[in-house]
Parts: structure tokens; sequence; C-alpha cells
């Protein structure tokens, strides 16, 4: 059974900092790419932070870069986002997502969310 499981989230003053986990299970975890998305509330779903399965590769949204920092342990089946320096605009409920494609097909998981609040 595939599993994403997402913590650390929470209530946080501007300009401080958390530190969220997404931990899988069910999956061969280091051939997938992992992505954090955040959904802020009445707006869409964006993509912030992206890691190479090797964990070789990042990528960020411009929104985040030099703030968030992306990471993952592949011994451990676990991926981390890292976020400094928050901003009441960073509030929403942020996903962790593997992906992986093979061919034509796309294979897709989601973790639950977990509530990013950014406020003094």
């Amino acid at each position: 059974q595939v599993q994403l499981v997402t913590s650390g989230g929470g209530l946080v003053q501007p300009g401080g900092s958390l530190r969220l986990s997404c931990a899988a299970s069910g999956f061969t975890f280091s051939t997938y790419t992992m992505n954090w998305y955040r959904q802020a509330p009445g707006k869409e779903r964006e993509l912030v932070a992206t890691i190479a399965s090797t964990g070789g590769s990042t990528n960020y949204a411009d929104s985040v870069k030099g703030r968030f920092t992306n990471s993952r342990d592949n011994a451990n089946n676990t991926a981390y986002l890292q976020m400094n320096s928050l901003k009441p605009d960073d509030t929403g409920v942020y996903y962790c997502n593997a992906r992986r494609w093979r061919g034509y097909s796309k294979y897709d998981f989601w973790g639950q969310g977990t509530q990013v609040t950014v406020s003094s």
C-alpha cells in the first residue's frame, strides 16, 4: 500500500522557519522525483520545489528561491522541505508528491497535506 505521510506544518511568525517531512512507503522511493506543492486559500495548487530521484538536482519556484531547501534521504525513504524566512504569502496547505514517468505512463502519489500558517 502506497503512503506518503506529511508532517511538520504549523503556525509560525513571519521570518520564522519550519521543516516539512514526507515519509514514503509502498513503492521504490529512490526512483521517484519528489515534488512539494502548496495551495493557498482561493488559489490553485502550485509547484514549490522539486528534487530528482538521486537528489542531484533541485528546482524552486521563484517565490521561494533562496529561502526553501529541498532534500531527500533515500535510505530512509523521506523527503524534506526546509522553509526559512517565511512570509505570510507562504501560508497554505503543503503537499508532497512522488512522480515517475515510464514511457507515456505517469505514476503519481500524493501525501495528505500539512497546513502552514505564517502570521503574527
